[in-house]
């Protein structure tokens, strides 16, 4: 794997974004639900984001507290609204979720719905980059995605939406929906501990698609911390997480870290990976 310093990537080759951008999950709830988390606190790790140079935020509707009285989307606008001509929103739709929690995956008429929600909750007239997300946690090998793919790409055609990705993919999702649309993003579950997408990375890499992992540090259910990371964090002085991000970063030219938190020391922690650039040496004990 040779490292890469690229510290920007064009998405879909109009949308320039710096390759460490800020994923909002952690905004509302300290994980996918729990209890609220203080919204002026969100909106102030928002403002310090930008401020620090992020420019891609990833989203989605359905990032809210388990009580709902925070929502993810809400607290963008709030913080960030009028937007910067700079700053690309990412956001997913996909699952459909009843009032108990449970959730399904919505159907191809549903996707206008969800992309208006999305519209509506961020305020804006177009979305500029929305993923398809389908399955749970691993890939639902053999579903089809072409149904609600058509109907995101119409919405596209419409101008509601900039640009399409997928997430939680395989290989064949991928050469499915390109079939019907152009695919500019992936986001799948991949960090330094878990590399079983390397192929469709690679595959990604070839088409100069960008691959922007969802858990890039684990997501609270990986622990990712070992020697070699301990190690390698105390040459640069920098902490594990931070040589977890850098690794990804050296992993790929279309590699684009969304690390997420509530905190803001969390923030300028992971705002700084971007300035680690690993050697041959340092990728070679991460092998």
């Amino acid at each position: 794997m040779p490292s890469t310093k690229t510290t920007t990537f064009l998405i879909g080759g109009d949308m320039a974004v710096n390759r460490i951008g800020f994923g909002a999950m952690r905004l509302s709830a300290n994980g996918f639900r729990g209890a609220a988390r203080d919204p002026a606190t969100g909106r102030a790790v928002l403002r310090r984001a930008v401020e620090l140079g992020v420019n891609l935020i990833d989203t989605a509707a359905f990032y809210h507290s388990s009580d709902k009285t925070v929502r993810a989307n809400t607290l963008i606008r709030e913080a960030l609204h009028p937007y910067r001509s700079d700053l690309a929103i990412a956001t997913k739709v996909g699952p459909v979720f009843g009032t108990d929690g449970s959730f399904r995956p919505g159907t191809g008429a549903e996707m206008r719905r969800l992309v208006e929600e999305n519209l509506e909750t961020l305020g804006l007239d177009r979305l500029d980059l929305v993923y398809l997300r389908i399955g749970t946690m691993a890939p639902p090998h053999g579903e089809s995605v072409a149904e609600r793919f058509e109907a995101l790409a119409a919405l596209r055609d419409e101008g509601l939406i900039r640009h399409l990705g997928l997430s939680n993919i395989d290989g064949d999702h991928l050469r499915e929906a390109r079939k019907i649309a152009p695919v500019v993003a992936v986001q799948n579950n991949f960090h330094i501990a878990q590399r079983s997408d390397l192929a469709l990375l690679e595959a990604c890499q070839t088409a100069n698609i960008a691959f922007s992992p969802f858990f890039p540090l684990g997501g609270g259910t990986t622990k990712i911390e070992d020697e070699r990371l301990a190690r390698i964090a105390a040459r640069y002085k920098a902490t594990t997480n931070q040589i977890a991000l850098a690794w990804l970063l050296a992993a790929s030219p279309v590699m684009i870290a969304i690390p997420g938190t509530g905190s803001i020391a969390h923030l300028e922690e992971n705002v700084a990976a971007g300035n680690i650039f690993l050697t041959e040496e340092d990728l070679a004990e991460l092998v």
